[in-house]
């Protein structure tokens, strides 16, 4: 697990599948992210091709050298389809 983004509004984190065993083939490991709204306290997860997707799209907005005020109009895209309730243990 690695955080990627925090500020204010959002939190980026992304979850790594387990490291194959020693002596299987290497393989890109596939991943997911959890993108949280900390002000509507709700989170999305993807995985598989929209995870990515999503990562093609940070990758060539990283390219472009942001502003936080880009970053995270373009976490809102991904935060308005957050549907689970962020609940503490």
């Amino acid at each position: 697990m690695h955080m990627l983004y925090n500020s204010d509004h959002y939190i980026v984190m992304q979850f790594d599948a387990a490291t194959p065993a020693s002596d299987a083939p290497q393989a890109t490991s596939p991943s997911g992210f959890e993108i949280v709204d900390k002000v509507s306290r709700k989170g999305i997860y993807i995985d598989g091709a929209a995870a990515q997707s999503f990562r093609q799209s940070v990758q060539a907005l990283i390219d472009t050298q942001p502003n936080q005020e880009a970053l995270e109009d373009f976490l809102s895209g991904y935060a308005t389809l957050a549907q689970q309730p962020l609940v503490l243990h």
